[in-house]
């Protein structure tokens, strides 16, 4: 057999069949789920989701429970990306519509041509105008006005003393609500989480708080983490700025629309199952999930702890660089971040890829709507003209894999949430609760199940990195889905276009190798392209050099809905 007959027949990912539910039928399915009826309508569920076949899959190998790809003693708190390590201005930009950067604001600061506490306002105006407009953006849930100002106030008096913390100081940042950011509650994009102000930072938005940076406010996310759109009926639901009737993507849907339309260079994001390169592909940014346990997660609500990550979402890769920078290393109040070698960022600027070996599992990379495949395909002939290779090869077991993160994230997010009893449980979404009930029918022997195949996968992915830096793939199989009115009023259930969204994002949450979304192209309608290159463990650097080698080839375009914060018209 030859090596292309070989691919094929070891590529067994397949769509699933799974009826649209909306409006008037999701409130019904949602009531029998509630009823005598259960166990019959979970059963189907699951049966045209896969687990039947998911449950016969021989497995050999020991459970594997975390990720963690490095043992040592534990790392010191120091071993962090030194400041004076930190990527500077770019020499060139990109090609096509300029972004804002990170770099921009701190000239205008040092220039005199604005200051922390004008940009404040300006935002501050900006957000309340995309929210009074038809339709809404809700890129925030929450932004406390005097808090930002009060923030402003005193970089602006830094920055005039010649005293700023750092490249971020008075420079606008986001946070998707799902950590922790004085003085905000912490809602998970629910309707009565987060009643109280959180008693303090997370870890990353302490280190971002620490280099100055602006922190704006709490952006909007897909109820609980447990959707890939960005659908959320109780708080309102983030749209794509290049789009606006169409999904920003999620969970992490409010920063990548935040940073999209112009309110921030860089946003924090947390991603369990593509979250934060799905938002980054649909909305045209870049998005890096570290290696697992590279970036702290104390302080993030604890939804999915064998798979999630937090990380950078930016609008250019020297700002998720940058981002990265800040937010990468240990932290003694997360043991799983004590597991890692120093971060760095050696070489991440460097646009010569010769030597550099891209490998692809062509049957997967192919298994996108077309014109993502051409624009994805492009952009890797253009690396290859920057002197990479592409090396062909095969990752098999990925349905297996598919099947194992959905059954390891929602048994995860289910026991999560069974502190929520009686009334409180019926006031999650209803696609949320069709989820969690299905996840409740899952076993111990399911979940068990679930960290053998992580096992294997983690080999699959070990052996393809004997032959490649980096594995390439589309970023989503679709671009971004329109957003239904039944939708919006009621909600939706739609696995099918999930699985769709998420077939190329969910294996390196449950192996724990970094992985990234950055802009590719763009469909006929001008939708954002993304492409995802996944690494070796604590590689983020090659992947933010791939992200930035991109850049000089992909036009930027500009959004629908954009807002000149830095410097407006």
């Amino acid at each position: 057999m030859n090596s292309a007959a070989r691919s094929e027949s070891e590529y067994d990912l397949s769509s699933v069949d799974v009826p649209v539910l909306k409006g008037v039928p999701l409130k019904m399915l949602t009531a029998l789920l509630g009823s005598p009826f259960r166990g019959l309508i979970t059963a189907v569920l699951s049966r045209k989701f896969g687990l039947p076949g998911f449950r016969k899959v021989q497995l050999n190998e020991a459970p594997t429970f975390y990720p963690i790809h490095f043992t040592r003693e534990p790392a010191a708190a120091s071993e962090r990306v030194s400041e004076d390590a930190w990527p500077g201005k770019p020499d060139k930009p990109g090609a096509g519509f300029q972004f804002a950067t990170v770099h921009d604001y701190a000239a205008a600061y040092r220039e005199g041509r604005t200051t922390p506490e004008e940009v404040a306002q300006r935002f501050l105006d900006a957000v309340a105008a995309s929210d009074a407009a038809d339709p809404p953006l809700r890129a925030f849930v929450a932004v406390n006005r005097e808090d930002v100002l009060r923030q402003a106030q005193a970089a602006t008096q830094r920055i005039r003393e010649g005293k700023a913390l750092s490249v971020f100081d008075g420079v606008p940042v986001s946070a998707k609500d799902e950590v922790d950011m004085v003085p905000y509650g912490t809602t998970a994009g629910t309707g009565f989480l987060g009643r109280t102000p959180a008693a303090a930072d997370a870890t990353v938005i302490a280190r971002l708080r620490k280099a100055g940076a602006l922190l704006v406010g709490k952006t909007s996310m897909h109820e609980i983490g447990f959707g890939v759109t960005g659908l959320n009926v109780l708080q309102g639901t983030a749209r794509n700025p290049y789009a606006p009737g169409h999904y920003s993507g999620g969970s992490s849907s409010g920063s990548g629309a935040a940073v999209a339309a112009g309110f921030c260079p860089l946003a924090t994001g947390a991603d369990g199952g593509g979250s934060i390169r799905i938002p980054a592909a649909f909305c045209g940014i870049v998005g890096l999930k570290p290696t697992f346990g590279r970036v702290s997660e104390r302080g993030a609500v604890p939804l999915c702890w064998s798979v999630g990550h937090l990380g950078p979402m930016a609008a250019t890769a020297t700002d998720a660089a940058l981002g990265y920078a800040v937010m990468a290393g240990p932290d003694a109040n997360d043991p799983n971040s004590l597991h890692q070698p120093a971060p760095t960022l050696d070489g991440w600027n460097n646009l010569d890829l010769t030597g550099l070996k891209l490998g692809v599992f062509w049957p997967w990379f192919r298994h996108a709507d077309a014109e993502i495949v051409s624009a994805c395909e492009g952009l890797l002939r253009r690396f290859e003209g920057l002197g990479a290779s592409v090396r062909e090869i095969t990752l098999p077991d990925l349905e297996a894999a598919r099947l194992a993160h959905a059954v390891t994230i929602a048994s995860e997010m289910a026991h999560s949430m069974d502190a929520v009893h009686g009334a409180r449980r019926r006031k999650f979404n209803l696609d949320v609760r069709v989820n969690l009930a299905v996840a409740r029918t899952f076993s111990s022997s399911d979940y068990i199940r679930a960290q053998q195949v992580r096992t294997r996968m983690t080999a699959h992915f070990h052996r393809a990195f004997e032959m490649a830096d980096a594995i390439i793939t589309p970023a989503t199989g679709i671009t971004a889905p329109r957003i239904g009115d039944a939708a919006q009023k009621i909600g939706e259930s739609d696995l099918a276009t999930a699985t769709e969204i998420m077939r190329f994002v969910t294996p390196a949450n449950l192996t724990g190798h970094p992985a990234i979304s950055y802009p590719a192209g763009y469909s006929t309608s001008n939708i954002p392209i993304g492409m995802q290159a996944i690494g070796r463990p604590w590689d983020e650097a090659t992947l933010l050099r791939l992200a930035l080698a991109a850049e000089q080839f992909v036009e930027r375009k500009p959004p629908a809905v954009f807002h000149r914060i830095l410097d407006p018209l």
